[in-house]
């Protein structure tokens, strides 16, 4: 998790760089910047009006270009980003959809349940053709969309009962606005009543009802009471202009931030006295004032702080936050950083996209999950300091320089999701290349695997946890003080071998006893060099030969019998490689060959000082029915059994977790043998 941590704020540094780069490039060519001011003056008539559209001011009654220049230098300073988001806002040709309401549930829940917004439906009686036509809705429909105003259309003839007890007789136009100025508070309908259905006159009545609710202050000894009074607001937002009415963003700022934060509209236009803006710190017009406790702050001097919706709106979430905006934000970075997982993961296709799943569910889960505490921890009344002091630090860091450089490119890249795409995309090929190369040096073999070998080995995995028991995991050596294990007779009473072997981890086979197999006497330098070269080689090598089934294997070689420790039994003369080869009597014997014979009569022999104690002595591997040649590599299992080091590891590494032998478990501890010492005077026969 944490290197995908790592990868993201890379990421998001990497961004930074780049918007910082495409300022560079912008104003290389025209050598302007998104904070530099523009001239209204030189601006045509029609980016005027653009302006004046995207900030909500009605420009019907102003036919001359002079009138539109001189409101738009009344609402507030125009930058050349504002400009560009604007133009480009109005080329896009992108058509706004709107709800059709089914009944008077669907209505319900869509418009009086919203305790944060504003509706503007439009009702169609029975019978009745729409007040507003099929064109003009739908510029109404994109002109009101840019202020966070939804639409929707009510047919009666879905549910005529409900339009009769509304007294919706004739088709109209229904705005709901909260009647209150509290958060989640009552919401009242308003009914058009104009006689005008142009869009122009339709969009002042929704902007003069949404005005209505921000306190308005119209004469100095009222904003002097106003600017001193303690109220519930920490944070209120002053517009000094001279307008009739404030912006209609702002107006739906209002409505949004209800219960966060207070609007207050001062109407400076008939004010001859105004020495006490002075005393506050307002000395230009139009100004936008921010107070909060901590002191008061500027808006519209900071990089990406434009008088647009969008530009306001990110700053004010950014001051007073909403559980619900910090809840998306945390899951826009956790499903960030668990896509990092497609390019971390390496190997098949099918297994990224598994890996990528399971992940995006895990910490989707996980994130949920945590949140619930923390909504519970939130209600609870002694944990009020602790939210205020977090929003005084949030207030503090997000009114810097750098904050407004964060919000800036949080709304460029917002308006251009397909650089945001492509960036993460890219950011993403270079982490799969690093990383595939990285594993590769490392000689890591999963990097090659494709997609079937990589099914396949999941669906054994799934198999094999599905049909079977878990088996005892114990890493080779454990002390144990019993000698039979109960859980093994319990296992194959339930499990026979019809079954699949169980999956268990193969650790265990490097912590099971290695040596060299030697024999008494003398041996050459040239035979001692060889012995150290088949050393490397032994323990490199992988035998490829196929092994016959167990079945094959013991019907050859026939059962195991136990011997006692006093009895011994002969091996024949051809079965010894050390000169006339030599076995110790050991508590097993195969028919035809004992397990564990030896013959006096013989000048060379095995050295068993070399052999671990709790190992049974023989000189046949029974796996590949061979038998052991001098400075060969041995293994031997918990039971005590020997093998060719490369036979048996093969044999383990098949899935066959058990000795060739006695079937005892190769990764269970056994307690030792007690080895036969022979007396003395005891002659072998």
């Amino acid at each position: 998790m944490w290197l995908k941590l790592f990868f993201l704020l890379l990421y998001f540094l990497v961004l930074f760089v780049l918007a910082r780069f495409f300022e560079a490039i912008v104003w290389y060519e025209t050598g302007i910047f998104a904070t530099q001011l523009v001239d209204p003056v030189a601006l045509s008539f029609k980016k005027l009006k653009t302006i004046l559209e995207c900030r909500g001011l009605g420009y019907s009654g102003l036919p001359e270009k002079k009138d539109v220049r001189e409101l738009v230098e009344k609402s507030g300073d125009l930058m050349e980003g504002e400009l560009y988001s604007a133009l480009k806002e109005e080329e896009a040709s992108e058509s706004v959809s709107s709800t059709n309401f089914s009944g008077e549930m669907h209505f319900y829940e869509l418009v009086e349940d919203t305790k944060d917004g504003i509706w503007l439906v439009q009702v169609i009686a029975n019978d009745r053709s729409p007040l507003v036509g099929k064109i003009h809705w739908e510029k109404m429909v994109k002109k009101v969309s840019r202020f966070g105003i939804r639409t929707g259309t009510f047919n009666c003839s879905s549910d005529p009962r409900y339009c009769r007890r509304r007294g919706w007789v004739r088709s109209t136009l229904i705005m709901s606005v909260p009647q209150t100025s509290t958060s989640k508070g009552k919401v009242m309908l308003k009914e058009y009543s104009g006689r005008r259905i142009e869009v122009e006159h339709i969009f002042k009545w929704i902007t003069a009802h949404a005005a209505s609710r921000i306190k308005t202050i119209y004469n100095p000894e009222h904003l002097k009471e106003e600017w001193n009074k303690s109220d519930q607001y920490w944070v209120k937002i002053y517009l000094f202009a001279n307008l009739d009415q404030p912006p209609a963003f702002f107006s739906a700022l209002s409505i949004k931030f209800t219960g966060r934060v207070e609007f207050i509209f001062v109407n400076v236009e008939n004010w001859d006295n105004k020495s006490y803006m002075t005393d506050i710190g307002v000395y230009n017009m139009p100004s936008y004032i921010l107070r909060t406790p901590e002191g008061i702050y500027r808006y519209g001097n900071h990089t990406g702080e434009f008088i647009s919706l969008q530009a306001m709106d990110s700053f004010l979430r950014s001051l007073q936050p909403e559980v619900n905006d910090l809840f998306v934000l945390s899951l826009v970075l956790v499903n960030l950083m668990a896509w990092m997982d497609l390019f971390i993961t390496q190997g098949a296709t099918i297994k990224r996209f598994v890996v990528l799943i399971s992940t995006l569910g895990t910490y989707n889960s996980l994130l949920i999950i945590s949140w619930l505490p923390v909504l519970g921890f939130l209600q609870l009344p002694y944990l009020d300091s602790f939210y205020e002091y977090s929003l005084k630090l949030l207030r503090y860091s997000n009114t810097t320089t750098l904050a407004s450089w964060v919000r800036a490119d949080w709304m460029f890249y917002s308006s251009h999701p397909a650089l945001f795409l492509s960036t993460y995309l890219g950011h993403g090929l270079l982490i799969d290349y690093f990383e595939k190369k990285r594993r590769r040096n490392n000689n890591n073999d999963e990097v090659n695997a494709n997609n079937l070998e990589w099914l396949s080995s999941l669906w054994d995995w799934y198999t094999s946890y599905l049909f079977h028991p878990i088996a005892s995991f114990q890493n080779f050596p454990v002390e144990s003080d019993w000698d039979e294990d109960p859980d093994l007779f319990l296992e194959r009473l339930a499990f026979p071998d019809l079954w699949l072997h169980p999956l268990i981890p193969t650790d265990y086979i490097k912590n099971l006893p290695m040596w060299r197999f030697k024999c008494l006497g003398v041996q050459s330098e040239e035979e001692m060099s060889e012995g150290s070269q088949d050393i490397e080689n032994d323990s490199d090598s992988e035998s490829t030969d196929t092994f016959s089934s167990e079945k094959e294997v013991f019907e050859d070689k026939q059962s195991i019998v136990h011997n006692s420790p006093g009895r011994a039994s002969h091996c024949d003369a051809e079965a010894c490689s050390c000169a006339n080869k030599y076995c110790q009597t050991g508590p097993y014997e195969r028919k035809g060959r004992s397990y564990g014979s030896y013959n006096a009569n013989e000048d060379m022999e095995p050295d068993w000082l070399t052999w671990p104690a709790d190992m049974l002595h023989c000189t046949e591997c029974v796996v590949c029915l061979e038998n052991f040649e001098n400075g060969c590599l041995l293994m031997g299992l918990p039971c005590g059994h020997v093998f060719h080091q490369n036979c048996i590891v093969m044999w383990l590494a098949g899935g066959r977790h058990c000795c060739p032998v006695c079937r005892w478990p190769s990764y269970k501890k056994k307690q030792p043998y007690a080895h036969y010492q022979p007396l003395s005077n005891d002659v072998p026969s």
